[in-house]
């Protein structure tokens, strides 16, 4: 457990432990650097490397 776990281990944050993110634009950034959403979803399937994947979750946090 990091430091950042610790620290927000009973703060009733609702982030997926284990699971960071760092894009800020997406409207289940925690603001820190963990996911709210409730569920996760990655691909594409045919992903061979790391680069090659996305988090299918993503929704920008700006209105457009």
């Amino acid at each position: 457990m990091n430091d950042y776990e610790k620290n927000h281990e009973n703060c009733g944050c609702k982030h997926n432990k284990g699971v960071t993110c760092d894009v800020k634009s997406c409207q289940y950034h925690d603001g820190e650097c963990y996911c709210t959403a409730k569920q996760i979803s990655v691909g594409p399937t045919d992903a061979c490397k790391c680069s090659e994947t996305v988090c299918a979750t993503f929704k920008s946090n700006t209105q457009a």
